[in-house]
């Protein structure tokens, strides 16, 4: 019988992953992570709806996401608003990054 592929939710074209009401947005193969926490919701017709959520870019340490170092931290009132910036940190990182090691390869 052939192995199934793990399938992920993607959001421009990253993986978005969710553990309770934490959202994690990135390759967890990259050096670099955002991590959505929702603290605080509202009912909105019958509907829970996050109306506090607070973005953290983070850089790995290995694996293991717990010893992540904290690089940036917003919160945002909305779940949208939140995930606007948190992927506009983490392609700036990710890019920053990708600029650092071709020069570095370079020379």
């Amino acid at each position: 019988m052939a192995k199934k592929k793990a399938e992920f939710l993607l959001y421009e074209g990253r993986p978005l992953l969710r553990d309770g009401n934490k959202l994690y947005y990135g390759d967890f193969s990259e050096n670099f992570i955002t991590r959505f926490t929702i603290t605080e919701t509202k009912k909105v017709n019958d509907l829970e709806v996050a109306s506090k959520v607070m973005i953290e870019l983070l850089e790995k340490n290995g694996e293991d996401i717990s010893s992540a170092r904290l690089i940036k931290k917003a919160e945002r009132d909305s779940l949208y608003a939140a995930l606007d910036i948190g992927v506009y940190w983490l392609e700036d990182i990710l890019e920053m990054e990708k600029e650092f090691m071709q020069k570095l390869n370079a020379q």
